[in-house]
């Protein structure tokens, strides 16, 4: 099985003072002994990229240029990556109109089409609330995968 990894994920892995960062650990460690298939999109290191180096006064990270760029890098070796193709605006656009998507929420809707385009049905995300609206996705937190028998 393929399943996107959000962002949500990847900066907790990156950020051992979170108190969310072992259940991202261990959630992804999971999957992968179940031989999922993790993989990433661009919107994922776009994302990552944003949250990652925000000034410590905005949320505690402000990580420097040169720590983020190695970790892109290692992201990108670690997880299965899907490149973007032009599909992947055709879908979102068809996606933000169907559901009236405005403001922070078209960020998720790009997710969700990349992942349409290269059929995934499953995400991993800390965040399940902002992608209830999209029936054709599997939503899983690290919580739901670790529950799994």
């Amino acid at each position: 099985m393929n399943i996107l990894v959000d962002s949500s994920i990847l900066v907790r892995q990156f950020h051992p003072a979170s108190a969310q960062y072992q259940l991202a650990i261990d959630a992804t460690a999971k999957l992968r002994i179940e031989k999922a298939q993790l993989c990433i999109v661009p919107q994922c290191i776009y994302e990552f990229w944003t949250v990652t180096t925000r000034p410590i006064s905005v949320n505690r990270l402000g990580f420097s240029f040169a720590k983020v760029q190695q970790e892109v890098e290692g992201l990108k070796k670690v997880f299965g990556w899907l490149d973007e193709t032009p599909a992947v605006f055709i879908e979102w656009e068809k996606l933000v109109s169907l559901h009236a998507i405005v403001g922070k929420n078209a960020h998720d809707t790009r997710l969700v089409a990349a992942m349409t385009v290269h059929g995934i049905t499953h995400l991993l995300t800390f965040n399940k609330q902002d992608f209830q609206r999209f029936t054709n996705i599997t939503v899983m937190t690290p919580a739901d995968v670790m529950a799994m028998p």
